[in-house]
């Protein structure tokens, strides 16, 4: 019973095969065939290679939420070279409330305002990128997959003697409430004021004012190596003693996770304003580098992503699939229009043949001799 039973089952499995299989003796190859299976291996193997190179690859995936984060501190990394001795120089942050934020985090470092030669190389390079940055925005894509987590890079030490540098380079990294402020470099070291603050300017030569500079980088938020900031590279040159340099920045909470890194960072725009100060002509207000900054209430999430195993199967199954289909039912049009032609041309070929033998009978037909011609 059992076998029988297995017997049935088997046999039922049978008729239910989809696929069935026709016997080698009932298959005809042909070399037409054969051409159309070579060429569907070969597009099947060159599409599942491409398809392959689109599933390693990543994507970046923005959403966007309201901030909700309003009590931590916001942290400013600054790294500006002003053509200023540091004496006679003062940088701090005030914000919307009138609160002074020490600036005990900065470090101040005479230099040359010059760069050598390989600085200005890598300066020029890193113009070159900025360039292309406000062009092609999809290589910020490129940036943000390519980001480390890693302490910063080392910071170049001077060879010179401090008597015979004339610029002040001052960077470090300073903490301040999460609202608007004005980060400045002016004229003066700050002191605090009942009022808010105040820079101590009059103990300073106006010959001495020169606020040309160079911002190697500002951030805000976690330092992450490979990120490139708006600000950075960007250089000014004044002529004149009595100049401010204004920028204004929005600032935007993004919170970026890679397959390298997860770190909350933050992105900025800014628009630039400079003015030559001349109180004779009405263009009032201080000589220095003002960075006026607010933050939105908006936060970006940025999300690197890739394709699923699975769905990459079943895009793989499908080029397989169709391909199959595909060149199978074009070998099948081909070769039923290819019938269809030679079967009238040898249509063609009988009728000629066929017609040929009776034009040569009728061509043929000779006269039989009368007795009248026998006796002439």
């Amino acid at each position: 019973m059992r076998r029988l039973t297995k017997k049935k089952a088997l046999t039922l499995v049978k008729e239910l095969d989809a696929f069935p299989k026709v016997p080698e003796s009932y298959v005809e190859s042909t070399a037409s065939g054969g051409t159309v299976s070579l060429i569907a291996f070969t597009l099947m193997a060159v599409l599942a290679f491409l398809e392959f190179f689109v599933y390693t690859n990543t994507w970046m995936k923005y959403e966007y939420e309201v901030d909700k984060d309003f009590s931590s501190k916001l942290r400013i990394n600054v790294d500006i070279t002003v053509a200023m001795r540091c004496q006679y120089i003062g940088a701090d942050v005030l914000d919307l409330a009138e609160n002074m934020v020490a600036s005990d985090g900065l470090k101040y470092e005479p230099v040359n305002f010059e760069l050598s030669p390989e600085q200005r190389l890598w300066h020029m390079t890193l113009l070159h990128i900025q360039e292309r940055l406000r062009v092609e925005h999809a290589l910020q894509d490129v940036l943000f997959k390519a980001a480390i987590k890693a302490a910063p890079p080392a910071e170049p030490q001077s060879e010179d003697s401090p008597t015979s540098l004339t610029a002040c380079r001052v960077h470090g990294h300073m903490y301040v409430n999460k609202v608007a402020g004005n980060f400045h470099v002016t004229v003066g070291k700050s002191i605090p004021h009942p009022r808010g603050h105040a820079h101590l300017a009059a103990l300073v030569s106006h010959d001495t004012y020169n606020f040309s500079h160079r911002i190697d980088h500002l951030s805000f938020g976690e330092v992450i190596p490979g990120i490139i900031s708006p600000l950075d590279g960007t250089e000014k040159v004044s002529a004149e003693s009595n100049h401010m340099f204004q920028y204004f920045i929005t600032i935007v909470p993004t919170k970026l996770n890679t397959y390298k890194i997860s770190a909350e960072t933050h992105q900025y725009s800014v628009t630039e304003r400079e003015r030559v100060i001349n109180h004779a002509t009405g263009s009032h207000g201080v000589s220095g580098i003002f960075m006026k900054y607010d933050i939105s209430s908006l936060m970006v999430k940025v999300t690197e992503q890739h394709m699923p195993l699975w769905q990459f199967l079943v895009r793989l199954c499908g080029i397989v699939g169709g391909i199959f289909s595909t060149t199978g039912m074009l070998h099948g049009v081909i070769g039923f229009l290819f019938d269809v032609v030679c079967c009238r041309f040898q249509m063609g070929i009988y009728r000629h043949l066929k017609e040929a033998p009776l034009n040569e009978e009728t061509n043929g037909e000779t006269s039989i001799p009368t007795e009248n011609n026998a006796e002439s």
